[in-house]
């Protein structure tokens, strides 16, 4: 076995392991997100999300491989979330908002996004580069090297009320 693969396989156990055990969190969907997160005077974040390549990600996959769990584990957040973890959010959907920010069933409610740190308690996720690169690494067939700073410029989408 070689060490490229001993470093992946051990990087997926952790990721899944931590999952598992840290949260009872299911996910939501970007459907529910969109709710709050579409208001122009907000920065209109689901809209930026909907025409991206995330949400589009199931669409460049052909037939067998939308059925490929190896390919599903990054081109859908419900796909690589488990049943047990699955409210509303379907697969079709892509790589949804919670597959960077985590699953969103205790910190939806707006009082609770609110207040950074409250919804951080509830699973919250701001994405770091180590959340990209769940899939963003050399384990994609497809992948041609990835700049963290260059692509998260292309996919941030800031809430202009809570500019600094």
């Amino acid at each position: 076995m070689n060490y490229k693969k001993i470093i992946s396989m051990g990087c997926v156990a952790i990721f899944v392991c931590t999952v598992a055990l840290a949260q009872d969190n299911k996910y939501i969907g970007a459907a529910k997100c969109k709710l709050c997160h579409n208001n122009p005077e907000k920065g209109e974040q689901f809209k930026k999300w909907s025409e991206s390549k995330h949400a589009n990600s199931m669409k460049v996959l052909s037939a067998e491989e939308a059925k490929n769990p190896k390919c599903l584990k990054c081109h859908s957040t419900a796909a690589a979330a488990g049943e047990g973890l699955i409210e509303t959010i379907t697969i079709e959907e892509g790589v949804s908002c919670e597959s960077c920010h985590g699953p969103g069933s205790a910190y939806k409610v707006i009082n609770i996004m609110k207040d950074r740190s409250l919804s951080m308690s509830k699973g919250l996720i701001i994405p770091k580069e180590k959340v990209c690169r769940k899939c963003h690494n050399e384990e994609s067939p497809n992948y041609k090297g990835f700049n963290f700073d260059e692509y998260f410029k292309k996919i941030t989408h800031p809430n202009p009320t809570k500019a600094k």
